[in-house]
């Protein structure tokens, strides 16, 4: 191996060439080349060398082959320290992609890229060496104008580059604008991205831009075509008698709406009565399909949305509010047309008989989580004030118990920590963020939901019928095996492997750390280990509910695929799905819905999760210098994140730690002392202080206080 590199490189590609020889790792093609330990390195780098021009190729168990490296395709996303990483659809891991392999992609762009190598057994690496085609056409930022042009830095930390606007490109915005760009060059390696201005969105500090500027990044609509609206103008008429003719009357049955206070679309009421030892759950849904006809404009714009989004200061809904907060919402004291799934449960919280028929109600109360809580917690106001409901009410909780305790024991998985209720002054500014707790009652609703849900997905299901589930695939062996390795090493006791771990063995380990100082910790990392849920055709069962069957039933105000079922089920129930060919339609275009709806629901997520990260840095920045305990919540080479009590997640940047040099151990993932030895390690309580927030870039930076 005294050769050049060059030749070395000849002499390597030429011996993975020949007719004889079979995929091998490095330490065998070095035992075949008698190649000495102290030579292995160089072998090592020409192997590189020859993977990285797409000579040869590595596989995921690190043989090398002939023959070209195959080609993956997949999307680009950047990372803010240059690195990034090509997501694969249908693959779990994602492709880590160094800085010096991205090659120009833009962040969102459909690119093609190799596979470089799989260190020490981590992810694959890889180098990107086409872009097929750019995605990301429009950019929100923030604009500073200078003598002869302007630039715009984009609020999504993923653009790595300011955005060059030429003169005359500005559309006469000033410094301090959040603005819209339109790009029109992608750049280079030495050359900024180049756009025009095509919205300004306000100033900077003007209420409601903060989050306006979320909106249009996400590319969220927000305003509803007149066409739209007009049709919802029309169409949302009093209900009348024709309108309930052939429907199951059930207004005279007790019943009530229970949701936050706050709520304005109130699509689901519940009813409890008492059937011999049984009990009878009426879960009645608006029936939103007689409003929102198939094909029409309003049923058009709402496939497009998919789902509405619940932000910091705002709501944008799926459907015009003249539907969602009008003749489709269960106000108290006025018919209303419903979807009723009606099911016999035994005090043993088995569904035994069940009836889903198009019904028209007449709500007896609207109620609040908050007031049936204090019902059942004996409240004498609330008892007085709901007397009439009371013994309905002390149903549901009976009822709702046995219907959790069953779950429980098949083993659905309950993910117990607080989201975050975020605080507003009339200006938009948040003054205060806490978490919010559920309660009884919320806990109510969600049983009474789940098991109607389950119930439909099942009817059709064995029926056969064309429907769109939500599924919760099995999570990955891998992934599972690595977080046993991190509880094993938090001290919490495993005995299985990931390969055949079930949802009831990973519920009892989260209650095994019920009430641990690392309990909201170890529940979250749980829950970053299991598939996201999503939209298919295919009755394939939820993971997380260790459910066989299941899907969205419950929601069509503002939920796309609920409203898509609601309408399957509406023609099956008239007749219609087995003749004017119905099935074969809604075979065609089932899989397109549920793709979208899935598309847009991990867009509202992304968007409500930007907009609780802007608002909890601005409550922050208005804190600096506080002191708080918190638990590390993450660790990373680069530091460590805490989150508050009051659900507030921040840095520690390793940088900060000056009394030591810290090295990042991913087996454990704690950072260590070379010379102190002081171990900084998920679930550790420490105290930090606030360093830095910054509501622009969505951050918060912590110090650590001795």
């Amino acid at each position: 191996m005294d050769q050049t590199f060059e030749k070395r490189k000849k002499v390597i590609y030429d011996f993975i060439c020949d007719d004889f020889y079979v995929p091998m790792k490095i330490k065998e093609i070095a035992m075949v080349l008698q190649i000495t330990k102290e030579q292995r390195k160089e072998l090592q780098e020409v192997l590189d060398s020859l993977v990285e021009e797409g000579k040869i190729s590595l596989s995921k168990r690190g043989k090398y082959s002939k023959g070209q490296a195959k080609r993956i395709m997949g999307t680009f996303q950047a990372n803010i320290r240059g690195f990034g990483f090509v997501m694969v659809e249908g693959q779990e891991e994602d492709i880590f992609i160094p800085a010096e392999n991205v090659n120009g992609a833009f962040q969102g762009d459909e690119v093609e890229c190799i596979i470089t190598g799989s260190p020490s057994g981590r992810r694959q690496e890889g180098k990107i060496v086409g872009i097929i085609s750019h995605q990301v056409t429009k950019v929100v930022g923030l604009y500073e104008k200078s003598k002869s042009f302007g630039f715009v830095r984009p609020d999504n930390q993923r653009f790595l580059k300011d955005i060059y606007i030429p003169a005359g490109k500005e559309l006469h915005a000033m410094t301090g604008h959040k603005v819209v760009v339109e790009l029109t060059s992608y750049g280079g390696e030495h050359m900024k991205p180049e756009g025009k201005i095509i919205e300004i969105l306000g100033h900077v500090n003007d209420p409601g831009t903060d989050i306006l500027s979320i909106v249009k990044d996400f590319d969220i609509p927000t305003e509803f075509p007149e066409k739209v609206l007009n049709q919802a103008v029309r169409v949302g008429k009093e209900v009348s008698e024709a309108d309930m003719a052939g429907r199951m009357d059930l207004r005279d049955w007790q019943m009530v709406t229970i949701d936050g206070e706050d709520a304005k679309d109130l699509d689901d009421a519940v009813s409890v009565v008492m059937d011999g030892e049984n009990y009878r759950l009426g879960v009645h849904i608006a029936d939103v399909t007689n409003y929102v006809q198939e094909r029409s404009a309003l049923d058009w714009e709402a496939l497009k949305r998919g789902t509405s989004v619940y932000l910091a200061d705002r709501v944008i809904p799926m459907l015009p509010q003249t539907l969602s907060n009008g003749i489709c919402s269960l106000n108290a004291g006025e018919n209303r047309l419903t979807l009723s799934c009606i099911m016999t449960v035994t005090p043993e919280g088995e569904v035994v008989d069940h009836q889903i028929a198009e019904t028209v109600i007449c709500v007896d109360k609207r109620m609040s989580y908050n007031g049936v809580a204090k019902v059942l917690a004996g409240d004498a106001e609330a008892l007085e004030a709901d007397r009439e409901f009371v013994p309905m009410i002390l149903r549901m909780k009976e009822l709702s118990d046995i219907i959790r305790e069953r779950r429980a024991k098949r083993g659905s998985i309950d993910f117990d920590f607080p989201e975050s209720k975020i605080t507003l002054n009339g200006a938009g500014r948040a003054i205060d963020v806490q978490p919010y707790e559920a309660n009884v009652a919320t806990e109510i609703i969600e049983d009474f939901m789940l098991m109607a849900n389950e119930t439909v997905a099942k009817e059709y299901c064995q029926g056969d019928y064309p429907f769109v589930y939500r599924t919760h695939e099995t999570p990955d062996p891998e992934r599972v095996e690595s977080l046993l390795t991190l509880l094993r090493n938090q001290g919490v006791s495993v005995q299985k492997a990931g390969e055949e771990i079930t949802p009831k063995e990973i519920q009892e380990i989260l209650e095994s750390i019920h009430g641990l100082p690392n309990e909201t910790m170890i529940s979250r990392l749980t829950l970053r280990t299991m598939k996201q849920a999503k939209y298919t055709t295919q009755c394939s069962g939820h993971f997380g509910l260790a459910a066989k069957y299941y899907c969205h039933f419950t929601s069509p105000i503002r939920r796309y695929p609920d409203l898509q079922i609601h309408r399957i089920i509406r023609d099956n129930i008239r007749g219609r799905l087995q003749r004017e060919g119905r099935t074969e339609h809604y075979r065609e275009i089932l899989e397109t819905v549920a793709e979208q709806s899935s598309v847009c629901e991990r867009r509202a997520q992304e968007a409500e999760r930007e907009s609780d990260r802007l608002k909890k840095a601005e409550y922050m920045s208005y804190h600096l210098g506080e002191e708080y305990e918190g638990i590390i919540s993450g660790v990373t080479a680069y530091g460590f994140y805490v989150e508050l009590p009051n659900t507030v997640e921040g840095l520690v940047h390793v940088t900060s730690l000056r009394d030591d040099y810290y090295s990042y151990n991913e087996e454990t993932y704690e950072l260590s002392g070379e010379l102190s030895k002081k171990v900084y390690h998920l679930g550790q309580k420490v105290r930090v202080r606030v360093a830095d927030a910054d509501a622009l870039r969505r951050t918060v930076d912590f110090t650590v206080v001795e």
